[in-house]
């Protein structure tokens, strides 16, 4: 167990922004996307504010809520489905509970108190506090609670209960109505502060509800499934250590585990637990339920001492949500005064990373020079940098004979004086955050210093999701560059490769992948991945590259916070650490003080793989992307590309690029076009060449748009590449991606 807690990477946040919410204990938060919304509690009163944490940015905030706002409330259901959360019962003053049930419209902040039909049989639910609320699907589930008996708010006469009911849900907002399901088997015993979840084993695909735990005059620790399909409750057999009995504790779900933290427990005396329960304390004790296995695993026992305080102290009544795989715990009591005016609450955060994080996309390429790339690649949710890394296809030379360019001994800048993210000796080292500190005092063995300079970037370019959806979406595009290994001189006229139509053009590309004022945010993996050649009948394809089978070296760019970089250096490590590293994907990242750093060349093709880190280590890589340095003086990428439909075409215009060798001679535009290779290979597009000229604009007829692929890499979209031509050649294509509405890609 002690093995165990040590090896947990619990991080306490302890600098952000915004208005923090005040200290409580039976409040409630679910997870919409990377905010956490925290809704109700108590201590020194009842707490009627909804606040938001976003987990991204560190920043609180108390969004300008409005219609039928619930008074504050303890101990109630908090459920959320998609972007609406559903609030029901709780406390809303000492000895008075609710049976209301209020609707928040999240993407508003519009509140709704909604009426639900009653049961066909018997009554709705009665007043009640400390009842768990789950969802599955379009239907709640409402289990257990704590009643009072006496209409005398004052004169609080409790009554556990064990009663269920289902709630069905309209589509989108609105309820329909209560029921009480007729269920099978032993129903569990009554019950208050319990917790319920659903889990739905994806082989099996049988929703099922766990219930543990909870008060019924003792804590309890008895574990109920119910299998909602058949309505049938039992009682699984479990292997493992089963926690101590305890109430007001959370249970949440990632992946097949139901990790348990908190709560209330008895205090044991001479190591028996007392089945009367007159003596209780908080406890920090961590373990989860593989829920596919129904095996319990302790991470933190009910005993375990942190003096060093690297985990969460003993609390009840905090609240717990998961982000992705990252289980967030903040405030609840803790437990050293009992009295209920005299409550002391937690004030922390904390997170712990349940697992490494997933691969993240492909890196893309955004711009290229003769000795440098602008990359980015897609964000990964709850993640403390990305690991990048490269390899280069000319021999690079070993770090003892290599007139690298040493590290500068500078400081990581910081958006927020300086602020970094310290961690265990056990784990990966850390990386520097902007607008929060994590507090992790054991720091001594980190293996990269914070002080080593990053190269890091932000694409201003870059438009979040939520900025573009006012713009129609026909007119919505995504510019990229693109690469062609295969021709490094540019277009050439007459020498294609024996197995492609004759060759006419064909545009070497490794630049500019931007996004436009409008642009969407995501775009496709760069097809600047593959050669490319353009036939004499205006088609452009792209063939598989063969990939060399020696075995390849990686090195690092860097440790990045960002999911965008400039790359002009890598770092060159000395061969026994670079074997090491290429063999093991969790090997150690060396000390980048003190290794050389080697330039990049113009002209040459670099692969690139990026990893993401989070408090349990670096995940697996990506899939490989391949980018090719610009060569002096060819023409760069035409940019600024625009759209604009007609009735019965569109119009393309592009600003020029620089040309370093004399005036550009023509523009290309392409189409991407539907072909029987596509069904062969999705991933590499068929072009047809629809404009050449010194224009800086074209027209594409609605007969040629009849002939489009529609690409579905990431939202459907209409291809088009333009590229520039001067004396040395064909520069690099910009690849522009016009998003389409579900309609009208239907009809390509």
């Amino acid at each position: 167990m002690a093995a165990a807690a040590a090896g947990l990477s619990w991080r306490r946040v302890s600098s952000f922004t915004g208005p923090v919410p005040r200290s409580r204990h039976g409040h409630r938060a679910v997870a919409i996307r990377e905010l956490v919304i925290i809704f109700g509690g108590g201590n020194e009163g009842i707490a009627d504010e909804l606040h938001v944490y976003n987990t991204a940015t560190n920043q609180w905030f108390l969004p300008a809520v409005r219609g039928d706002i619930p008074p504050g409330c303890a101990a109630h259901g908090f459920v959320c489905d998609g972007t609406r959360i559903l609030v029901f019962g709780g406390m809303v003053e000492y000895g008075r509970y609710s049976n209301d049930l209020y609707e928040l419209q999240a993407s508003r902040w519009l509140w709704k108190k909604v009426k639900p039909q009653a049961p066909s049989t018997g009554s709705p639910p009665c007043p009640r506090l400390g009842h768990s609320f789950s969802l599955y699907g379009n239907k709640c589930y409402l289990f257990g609670g704590l009643a009072n008996e006496s209409e005398d708010s004052n004169n609080n006469v409790p009554r556990y209960l064990n009663d269920f009911y289902e709630l069905e849900l309209q589509h989108g907002s609105g309820v329909v109505g209560w029921s009480i399901p007729v269920t099978k088997g032993i129903l569990p015993s009554p019950r208050e502060s319990h917790t319920a979840i659903v889990y739905c084993r994806k082989d099996l695909g049988v929703p099922k509800m766990y219930i543990f735990g909870g008060m019924c005059g003792c804590r309890l620790n008895d574990l109920w499934e119910l299998d909602i399909e058949t309505m049938t409750w039992s009682r699984p057999e479990t292997k493992g250590t089963v926690p101590l009995p305890r109430s007001l504790h959370t249970a949440n779900v990632i992946g097949n585990k139901m990790y348990v933290f908190g709560g209330w427990v008895p205090q044991s005396a001479g190591g028996e637990i007392s089945t009367h329960d007159g003596e209780w304390k908080c406890t920090g004790s961590f373990a989860y339920l593989n829920l596919d296995t129904t095996e319990w695993i302790g991470l933190i026992s009910d005993c375990h001492e942190d003096k060093s305080n690297l985990l969460p102290g003993p609390r009840a009544g905090h609240c717990a949500v998961a982000v992705g795989t990252r289980l967030y715990i903040w405030s609840g009591r803790d437990g050293y005064r009992k009295a209920w005016n005299n409550q002391v609450c937690c004030k922390d955060l904390w997170y712990l990373d349940t697992e490494k994080p997933p691969a993240p996309s492909q890196v893309q390429l955004i711009r290229a020079t003769t000795n440098s790339f602008q990359v980015k690649w897609d964000e990964v949710p709850t993640v403390e940098g990305y690991l990048l890394q490269l390899h280069a296809d000319s021999p690079v030379p070993s770090a003892a004979g290599t007139p690298g360019t040493g590290v500068p001994e500078t400081s990581m800048p910081s958006s927020q004086g300086g602020s970094s993210l310290h961690q265990s000796p056990q784990s990966l080292p850390s990386v520097p955050c902007p607008e929060m500190k994590v507090d992790h005092p054991s720091q001594a063995n980190n293996v990269i210093p914070n002080n080593v300079q990053l190269s890091l970037s932000s694409n201003s370019l870059l438009k979040t999701e939520g900025k573009e959806k006012g713009a129609a979406p026909e007119n919505k595009m995504t510019q990229e560059t693109l690469k062609n290994h295969a021709d490094v001189t540019g277009f050439k006229e007459s020498n294609a490769p024996s197995h492609l139509p004759v060759c006419t053009s064909s545009p070497q590309t490794s630049a500019n992948v931007g996004e436009l004022h409008d642009l969407d945010k995501r775009t496709v993996i760069p097809d600047a991945s593959v050669s490319s050649t353009v036939s004499s009948t205006q088609t452009m394809r792209a063939p598989q590259r063969q990939m060399k089978s020696r075995e390849r070296q990686w090195y690092d760019v860097g440790i990045f916070k960002n999911s965008s970089a400039v790359v002009s250096q890598f770092y060159l490590l000395p061969e026994e650490i670079l074997n090491a590293s290429n063999k093991m994907e969790d090997a150690d990242v060396p000390d980048y003080r003190l290794l050389k750093k080697q330039d990049l060349f113009p002209g040459t093709v670099y692969r690139f793989r990026v990893a993401a880190i989070n408090g349990c280590g670096v995940g697996p890589f990506s899939k490989v992307s391949e980018f090719k340095t610009c060569i002096p003086g060819f023409p760069g990428a035409p940019s600024t590309v625009k759209i604009t439909k007609s009735v019965d075409c569109i119009h393309l215009s592009w600003e020029p690029p620089a040309s370093p060798s004399g005036n550009i001679l023509e523009y290309s535009a392409y189409l991407a076009i539907r072909s029987t290779q596509l069904q062969e290979n999705p991933n590499q597009l068929v072009f047809m060449r629809i404009y050449c000229g010194l224009k800086t604009s074209c027209v594409v007829t609605a007969a040629q748009l009849s002939n489009a692929h529609v690409d579905y890499t990431s939202r459907p979209a209409i291809v088009f590449r333009i590229s520039a031509k001067n004396e040395r050649g064909y520069g690099p294509a910009t690849q522009v991606r016009w998003l389409q509405d579900m309609k009208t890609s239907g009809s390509k």
